[in-house]
């Protein structure tokens, strides 16, 4: 008879986060034991915090790995088409608590812990943030890669095992200071070295001319070495996985250095090849020219490349094949650019089919174009990568020709349709002239690829319509949206679990995989009792957000009031300074009548953060103010700080210039915790507002019109600052060094940003964000009408899973059907793995 539950075990019993049975308790217990001993070789006298940790991830993993090859087994059996998802950034996060929620063994493991006399949260928290990408488009990778297993998809990451991530960010006298993100010191219980798939990239050399064709010579050697990560689907017994690439010299590497006897130098010098995955490069747009990023971003397509190839030659189908025909490649592959970052592989591709495979150019154009498709992530021209053919034709000389000749056809074709019109030509060309002869890698990866996306509905309209509208009316089919979304698992389930309970009680719980389902609490808006419950959770949450606020940056703040939170990447457009003059604004109120990471090289966004940090000094240290307003800037922002911070949130600020944020998928994490919305009319914002009516998030600002129409006149912003005085006193205050008393001009390049070169044009929105969150004040000051209003928004949010996403790239892009199909568990014979793909065959999944 079974045992009894405990306390601990009823209060933490929560039914989608697994069912606690005395026998998984107690197996958790035999592995956390086993692990610490055998795998740590410690015992509970010795071990340390970091220890515990250990031994349960390698506990949990234990769980994962009978999966992993019965999926790669169920994958092999039935040969289905293979999605990889290519990428240089993958901002997973932490793994464990993701794990446990996805395996359904979250309340098992808490009560093992509970049970071992340990703290689950405290060992959750020695985890190290796998933080290898900058933000959203890392982010929506590792979104995907959940997605895609928990809908059954046969699909892989591929990406670089960054040595450091994100660097860690910190605030010293309110400036940013960078630091190393040693994320793997302590080593990483999730990953598996995989030496028996190591493979040669090359660099550099020349090509030669040769009877066979051209062939590329001479070049230097680096080693891809991959490490696996496990992808777990939802309680699907599904575990793809996520190949990282680590840069490894050769042993062979500068021999010639050993034979004239310097062979500790010859040594050293290895560490030239390893550079390539040694970091992260921790901004986005500016690192063209760097012979390094170019190297990486060659090194993951390469090394990326061959293990798909590999993986086609030695499928089932294949075996069972006298000869290997590269005719059924894209019907078995399909290759998704998460951004140009990975455009290399079109003209990679090209050159194996081409100069190894030995298939005619027409035939392998056809087969690379099936093949690759490409998301597009930004409207901002500085965004759009370009590479100076100088460093192409060191690099990889053989990859340059092959571009030209790309592009050499394609600009063919363009002067068929459109004779004489040479303008047309140079737009559409992927060699640009203009300063320098450099690649437009967008445009190669637009004519490379036969789908291209944005990734939500108005960012995709302004690049078919403006950013690439030549392409667009050549090819109007090829352009696509496909709005972004975000795993309701970690950003429901595990970050907020009493509002997944709460919802789980009153829906049931299938919206877990299927969001759309959250439509049903639109029946609740009137509920009182659900209203109040609503209300209770995210009070719980800010309380236990000001706990940690308290704890770890020594800051008290008032649990009942309004968190308003902007969370963005620093930079101009995403218009933290419109905020920032805004919470100056507020101050200046509070009297009398007048009498929020940036990457390391971005100057402009230094100062912004040292301007926010300078208001919050003043702000927080005003004895009259009475704790009325606080200013907070959190340092080193990371996926599981985003998990505290997002639950807790009553207003999301998502305030960017109309027409400049592609999509946004922080947006959605807010809404979806219960978090309203103020912001502008773009990106997905426009679609939320769809969704949940506009009338039940604060929109305010310039629409994408107004601002073509304020771009024809020109922008004046100095007319705003004389006929807006909130806004004269502010900036006033700033250009004085009221925020800056011991140096008053410090903030001089920001004030004259903002009068002379402000593309992202703050002033002009600036007495609309005013009265807007005035009416933000006036309604979080009715709590039943708030919440109300919260409700619906949750309500609205099914759109903006990932899941939802994936099943579009799937079906219309990719050529594959998600399925709700559990693969045979691993203590099932392998025999069921042919039964059941007997029976997909028949059901003509496949």
């Amino acid at each position: 008879m079974a045992a009894p539950l405990s306390d601990h075990e009823k209060r933490k019993q929560i039914s989608i986060r697994g069912i606690v049975g005395v026998e998984n308790v107690s197996e958790i217990k035999k592995g956390f034991n086993r692990h610490l001993h055998f795998t740590l070789v410690k015992d509970r006298n010795i071990a340390t915090h970091r220890d515990y940790y250990f031994a349960l991830a390698h506990t949990v993993r234990d769980h994962l790995v009978g999966r992993w090859i019965r999926t790669q087994q169920f994958y092999y059996e039935t040969d289905p088409k293979r999605v990889y998802y290519l990428s240089l950034e993958f901002y997973m996060g932490r793994t464990l608590q993701n794990t446990m929620i996805n395996l359904g063994l979250q309340n098992a493991c808490d009560e093992a812990i509970y049970q071992l006399g340990l703290d689950m949260e405290d060992l959750e928290e020695v985890e190290e943030d796998a933080g290898l990408g900058n933000g959203g488009l890392g982010r929506l990778a590792a979104c995907f890669l959940d997605s895609m297993a928990t809908l059954g998809l046969a699909a892989y990451g591929y990406g670089i095992r960054y040595e450091y991530g994100i660097f860690n960010q910190r605030i010293k006298e309110g400036w940013q200071v960078e630091e190393a993100d040693d994320w793997l010191r302590h080593g990483n219980p999730w990953e598996k070295a995989r030496p028996e798939y190591m493979l040669p990239v090359h660099f550099y050399g020349r090509v030669e001319e040769t009877k066979k064709g051209p062939k590329w010579v001479d070049t230097q050697v680096v080693l891809a070495m991959p490490y696996d990560t496990p992808v777990p689907g939802y309680m699907n017994n599904t575990v793809n996985t996520m190949r990282l690439w680590s840069a490894r010299a050769p042993n062979d590497f500068n021999l010639q250095d050993f034979n004239v006897g310097d062979y500790i130098q010859a040594v050293l010098d290895r560490n030239l090849a390893e550079n390539i995955s040694r970091v992260l490069y921790p901004n986005d747009h500016f690192f063209v020219g760097k012979e390094l990023r170019l190297k990486q971003e060659y090194f993951v397509v390469a090394a990326t490349l061959q293990d798909i190839i590999r993986r086609f030659k030695t499928s089932k189908r294949e075996h069972t094949s006298s000869t290997i025909s590269f005719d059924t490649f894209p019907d078995k592959v399909a290759i998704q650019l998460n951004d140009t970052h990975p455009a290399l592989a079109i003209p990679e591709l090209m050159r194996i089919l081409v100069d190894i495979e030995k298939l005619h150019w027409d035939k392998a154009w056809n087969i690379t174009k099936r093949t690759f498709a490409y998301t597009n992530h930004t409207v901002l021209p500085e965004a759009l990568e370009r590479w100076p053919i100088q460093l192409l034709e060191t690099l990889l000389p053989r990859h340059l020709q092959i571009i030209y000749e790309i592009n050499q056809k394609h600009l063919d074709r363009i002067a068929a349709l459109f004779p004489k019109d040479l303008d047309r030509l140079r737009r559409t060309s992927l060699i640009e002239e203009d300063g320098g002869k450099r690649i437009n890698m967008a445009h190669l990866c637009i004519v490379g690829s036969h789908a291209v996306n944005g990734v939500a509905q108005i960012h995709s309209n302004i690049i078919k319509t403006d950013v690439f509208k030549d392409f667009s009316e050549l090819e109007p089919d090829k352009f696509q949206n496909k709005t972004n979304g975000i795993t309701p698992r970690r950003w429901l389930l595990l970050c907020n679990p009493g509002l997944a309970e709460l919802i789980a009680e009153a829906i049931g719980e299938e919206y877990v995989k299927d969001l759309s389902q959250l439509k049903k609490l639109n029946d609740f808006v009137d509920d009182d009792t659900f209203i109040r419950d609503i209300s209770k959770v995210k009070q719980d949450n800010k309380e236990k957000f000001a706990q940690y606020l308290e704890k770890v940056y020594k800051v008290k703040i008032n649990p009942s009031s309004m968190f308003d939170v902007h969370v963005k990447r620093i930079h101009e457009y995403k218009r933290q300074l419109l905020n920032c003059l805004h919470i100056i604004s507020m101050y200046n109120r509070m009297f009398a009548p007048p009498s929020i990471t940036a990457a390391p090289g971005y100057h402009m966004a230094k100062m912004i953060i040292k301007l926010i940090t300078s208001v919050a000094e003043v702000v927080n240290n005003d004895p009259v103010l009475d704790d009325k307003l606080k200013v907070i800037f959190l340092e080193n922002y990371r996926v599981s700080l985003a998990e505290k911070v997002i639950p807790a949130t009553d207003l999301s600020e998502q305030i960017s210039l109309a027409g400049t944020e592609a999509s946004g998928t922080g947006n959605m994490k807010f809404m979806l915790n219960g978090a309203l919305t103020i912001g502008t009319m773009d990106g997905a914002n426009v679609e939320m507002a769809e969704e949940a009516g506009e009338d039940n998030l604060f929109i305010f600002g310039m629409r994408v019109e107004d601002v073509s129409e304020i771009d024809k006149k020109g922008y004046n912003a100095m007319k705003y600052y004389e006929q807006i005085p909130d806004l004269k006193q502010v900036i006033d205050q700033i250009k004085s060094g009221f925020f800056s008393p011991q140096q008053p001009a410090l903030f001089k390049d920001i004030t004259e940003m903002l009068f002379k070169h402000d593309r992202f044009k703050v002033f002009a929105d600036y007495e609309d964000y005013v009265c807007c969150q005035e009416r933000v004040s006036r309604l979080y000051q009715k709590p039943k009408e708030w919440t109300k209003k919260v409700i619906k928004n949750i309500a609205a949010s099914g759109k903006f899973s990932s899941d939802r996403t994936i099943t579009e790239y799937a079906t219309e892009i990719w050529g594959v059907e998600p399925t709700d199909l559990k693969i045979p568990s691993p203590n099932e014979p392998r025999e069921a793995i042919e039964e059941t793909a007997r029976a997909l065959k028949k059901a003509s999944i496949l």
